[in-house]
Formats: C-alpha cells, structure tokens, sequence
C-alpha cells in the first residue's frame, strides 16, 4: 500500500468515527461552517431532533403541503461591522434567505424577519437596515410578511442581530440533494470566489489592507431558474458557498454522495484583489465566504451547456468549470494544483474569520 492510500485510508477512517462533541462550552468555531460545526449539528442537534426531513442536512426542508412542494428555510445573520462595502445585515439576511431556497430548486415567496436589538442602537441605523431588506426583498420579488422584536440590555446583543425565514414553491420537477453527484458529473462555480469574506475582513479595518472588494452579496433564485430550466433532469446539486467556502460545501457533496471531487486549481476564479489579500493575511480562497456565488454539480456530458446558460445571466458571466466528480477517493476534495502535486482539501476545524454572515 503506498504512502499516499495509507494516509487516504486514515482520513477515512476518522471520518468515519461518530461526532461527538469533546467541548464543555461553545466556541466560535462552532459556528464557523467547518468540522466543528458539522459536530456541533450532528452531534447535538440532529441527534436531538432527527426526523426523515432533517436528516439531509441541506439548505432548506422540502415539504408536501396540500399537494405543493414547499421549500422551507431559516437562518440567523449576526455579521460585524453590520454595514460593508457591497451591503449590509439587512440585504445580507433577505439574499442569504432567498438563496436557500433557491438550493433547494424553489422559487422564494414570503419571509418572516426576526430582530434582537440591544438597548441604544441607533434608530437610524434600524431604518437603514429595513430600509435594504425593504430593497433587497423587492429585487428578488419577495414579502416580508411576519416578524418579532426584542430588545436586550447594552452590551448583550453587538447592536442588532436578524433572523429570517422562508418559503418557496418548487415548480419543476427536479430532486435537489448534496448526495446526488455521481462519477462523471462537473463541477461548476457560477463566479469568481471570496469576495464577500475580504470586503468583511477589509471592513472590519484590523490589518491596514486597502483594496477595491466589495461583497458579492445578491439573490441568486433568478440564475438558479436558469440553469434548471435549461438543464431540467441534469443537474444534481446545488449549494451557496456561504460558510466555510466552496471548499466546505464540495466537502459536504463528497461525503453525502460517497465520492471524490477533484478539483483543479488553475481553473477557481478569484479575483486579483481577493487573491492579494488572502495571500497577505495567509488564507485559502476556498474556504472564504462568498454571498452571491453557487457551487453546481451537473451532468458532464451537459457541462457546456451549464456553462453557456450561466454565463449568460448577468450574475454568472465568470462561470467556470472546476473539477469533477470521480468515484475514489469516497469522501475526499483533492485539488490538483499549479505546480503538478496533489493536496487534500478538508473541512477546516478552526475559525479563520468568524462574523461573516
């Protein structure tokens, strides 16, 4: 057995063992979008709650109510500095919503809007948040038709915190899921990467970095539409690289579907600006936020054709092929790099950039 499988077949191995969470308190790594986080779910919650329509584990439940297929989804926005370049929490929490159900192959209806505020946040910061969600809301041709507010004592809440719900309507008849890549399939980035992650951390004003990024935050439901309708029974998942990056979510299709993605790293766009500032602050653009970009995994002998369909929506004019599916090493991202040599790509255990959404 060769170096190279023995340390395959470790990987696996511990891969394989159950979650369980060694930690007696929280840390932000729980909440990073990597190992911890996967843990954490596993480990606590789906144990806890575990039931037919959770255990998927994607971005939204697909429900079956009085005959129509619904997309159900939730999530909490906590993002610092709430306001950056390319957006803010507000128009942050109503894409990152519609988005969800948009992976789900939903087209999105109605959200609920959920504010904690802390005791002496500006009102007119509050009118300038509601104010986008009021915006972004009306782009993705959305309603914002429930909601609750609380108010914490000072110091309790980082001025505002905003959760979201949301559900769509599934109108075609397409099977959405991050285990269904087989060997074959390609694997397609709507965009260039990262951009989101460098615009908070350039907010955030802690390195000295100036640079022209600005988030790539947007409702991505309309060139998910698309791409089905082009391609109605070939695509097989589809995921926003929001947490932990392109290279978490092709981690969650490898381990879900039992099978390799191999990617190649002359083909990941990112941006020269994105790319300085990573290389300055010593991070790996694959595992940096992005808010307005998808990871698609579709047929390979239909790659073109997702490609063309793509790139002809304003939000996927840099489109690009990245890899494919292969089917050993089960479970693994390998990335094929410049230089010829092969690298494993895993699921980060810590937290490079915590707050980002």
């Amino acid at each position: 057995m060769s170096r190279e499988q023995q340390v395959l077949d470790r990987i696996e191995r511990q891969r394989r063992r159950r979650p369980v969470v060694r930690e007696e308190r929280i840390t932000l790594a729980h909440g990073a979008g990597g190992q911890a986080t996967h843990t954490l779910i596993e480990a606590v919650f789906l144990d806890a709650f575990r039931n037919p329509l959770l255990a998927p584990l994607d971005d939204g439940a697909l429900l079956d109510l009085a005959g129509a297929r619904t997309a159900f989804t939730t999530d909490s926005f906590v993002v610092s500095p709430l306001f950056f370049p390319g957006g803010d929490i507000g128009d942050l929490a109503v894409n990152g919503t519609v988005n969800d159900l948009a992976m789900c192959g939903a087209r999105p209806v109605h959200l609920s809007a959920g504010f904690i505020l802390e005791e002496g946040f500006p009102v007119a910061d509050l009118r300038r948040i509601t104010a986008s969600m009021a915006a972004a809301a009306r782009a993705a041709e959305v309603t914002i038709v429930t909601g609750d507010t609380k108010v914490v004592e000072r110091g309790k809440a980082d001025g505002c915190y905003v959760t979201t719900a949301g559900v769509g309507l599934v109108e075609r008849p397409v099977t959405l899921s991050a285990a269904g890549a087989r060997p074959g399939d390609a694997v397609i980035v709507s965009g260039p990467i990262g951009a989101h992650g460098a615009a908070i951390m350039l907010a955030r004003d802690d390195f000295g970095i100036e640079a022209p990024i600005t988030s790539d935050t947007a409702p991505l439901h309309g060139i998910v539409a698309a791409l089905l309708e082009a391609l109605p029974e070939h695509v097989r998942t589809l995921r926003d690289a929001t947490r932990g990056g392109v290279a978490t979510v092709l981690n969650e299709v490898a381990r879900a579907s039992e099978a390799a993605v191999v990617l190649h790293e002359d083909a990941i766009p990112v941006t020269p600006e994105v790319t300085g500032v990573c290389e300055l602050l010593g991070l790996d653009p694959l595992y940096v936020a992005c808010e307005g970009r998808f990871v698609a995994v579709v047929d390979g002998e239909h790659a073109d054709k997702a490609l063309s369909t793509l790139r002809s929506h304003p939000l996927g004019a840099d489109a690009a092929l990245i890899g494919t599916v292969a089917p050993s090493p089960a479970g693994l991202v390998l990335l094929r790099t410049a230089f010829g040599g092969t690298r494993v790509v895993d699921v980060l255990v810590g937290d490079p950039l915590p707050r980002i959404c």
